[in-house]
Formats: C-alpha cells, sequence, structure tokens
C-alpha cells in the first residue's frame, strides 16, 4: 500500500498540471492572506476598544482557512479524475489489479498517495498565518480545530473524486461529475437553512459540518459525519473494483 502511494505522490508530481495547481494556489492564497492582513490593520484602531473584538485568528487566519476550503473544492476534480480512469483509459487497471495485493491495497495506496498532495497544499498554506504568531497572538486552539475541519473536508472530496474516476476511464467526465456532485453538497446546505423542513439537507452538506470547527468547535457528530463519508466512499471504491476484477 505504501508503495503504490508513494508511486501515486510521484506521478502526480511528474504532471505539469499538479505543479500549476500548487502554484497557482499558493499564488492566490497568499494575494488572499494579504488582503486580510490589510484589512484587520486598517480596522484595527476601530475595534480594538471593543471588549471580545475578534482578533487575527478569527480576522486573518480562518477567513484563509475558508477560501483554501473553497478553492480545494474546485480544484480537486482536476486532481482525483485521472485516479483510476486513467489506468482504464491506459488500459493498466487489470495490470495493477493482477498484482500481488488485494484491491483495498490499491485503493488506499491511490487514496492515500492523492490526500497527501492535498495535505501538502493545505500544510503551506497553514504557514502563512502560523507565521503571524512571531508578532501576534494567535488562538492555536481555534486553528487547530479549523485545519482538522479543513483536513478532514479534504479527504472527503479525496473519497468521493477517488469512487466517481472508479466509474469510467475518462479522466474528463470523471472531473465533470466530481464538481458536479461536491457542488451539489455545497449547495444543498442553502436549501437546508431556507426551509425548516429540509434539515436533513443542511446536515448532509460537506461544508456546513466545516464551519463549526472553523468556530474552535470540535464535536464528535461533525467528526463521525466526515469520517462516514470517507468511509463509505472507499468501501464503494473497493467494492466496484473488485467486482470488475470477478468479471
Amino acid at each position: 500500500m505504501l508503495n503504490i502511494a508513494r508511486n501515486e505522490l510521484h506521478r502526480l508530481f511528474l504532471s505539469p498540471l499538479a505543479w500549476v495547481i500548487l502554484a497557482m494556489t499558493q499564488l492566490l492564497l497568499a494575494y488572499l492572506f494579504l488582503t486580510h492582513i490589510d484589512y484587520f490593520n486598517s480596522v484595527q484602531s476601530q475595534i480594538s476598544a471593543i471588549p471580545g473584538a475578534p482578533g487575527v485568528t478569527e480576522m486573518i487566519a480562518i477567513p484563509l482557512l475558508n477560501n483554501a476550503a473553497i478553492i480545494i473544492l474546485l480544484i480537486s476534480p482536476l486532481l482525483t479524475m485521472r485516479i483510476i480512469a486513467e489506468e482504464r483509459r491506459n488500459e493498466t487497471l487489470s495490470l495493477l489489479s493482477s498484482a500481488p495485493m488485494s484491491i483495498r491495497q490499491i485503493v488506499l495506496g491511490k487514496y492515500f498517495g492523492t490526500l497527501s498532495f492535498f495535505m501538502l497544499l493545505a500544510l503551506l498554506t497553514l504557514l502563512m498565518p502560523v507565521s503571524l504568531h512571531v508578532g501576534s497572538t494567535l488562538d492555536l486552539f481555534q486553528l487547530g480545530a479549523a485545519m482538522l475541519g479543513l483536513t478532514l473536508l479534504i479527504a472527503s472530496f479525496t473519497a468521493i473524486g477517488l469512487y466517481i474516476s472508479s466509474l469510467t476511464k475518462q479522466p474528463a467526465i470523471a472531473a465533470v461529475s466530481t464538481f458536479a456532485i461536491l457542488f451539489f453538497l455545497w449547495i444543498i446546505d442553502w436549501a437546508g437553512n431556507s426551509n425548516e423542513g429540509f434539515s436533513v439537507l443542511s446536515w448532509l452538506s460537506l461544508l456546513n459540518h466545516f464551519q463549526p470547527m472553523t468556530q474552535g468547535l470540535v464535536n464528535t457528530q461533525d467528526v463521525s459525519f466526515y469520517l462516514t463519508v470517507i468511509v463509505t466512499f472507499i468501501l464503494l471504491t473497493i467494492r466496484r473494483l473488485d467486482r470488475e476484477r470477478l468479471d
């Protein structure tokens, strides 16, 4: 499994698309980071006299992680689309399946290899607000909770993209389908908030479980929801490829 994950990560870094995405994402997030700092400096004198006024964490770090969540939602289909679909298109999936390892090891290896790339992106993003800890005070617990939420969110995006990639041999179709599903799980929260009878829709929203963590609230319901999504889509992928191997 570790070899599969290592090879998957290595293959990602051999792709110009991955380097372009990494560079453009960091450039965009750096610009947003500086924008948040500039806004905080402009209003600091006005809010400093207010008891319990938001500080660096609430006005710079958390908005940046929110921005990162949105950007990763947009780019994740471009990276997950090729995980299995490209293997099938290149007719190497059958060769990989015949290797002396289980389908579970193959799927988990590809999943953790791709997830490692996203986590590298998230850690590079985290370094931006952490750098402010040198000259200011950060709420490390709130920042840690928000980072935990971002990690679970990214892991869910990757698991969903992995499963969709296993359904087709066309990476473009996998990308469009993954984006449609992730976008649906985004806007479903709007329907849940605007209609009292649709609270179940709000519960299904990936981002709705992320927001409490950005406020420093970590509860088992939100964590369990993400773990359920991750495990469910990984198991669906294993079942899909297992069935294909038997056929």
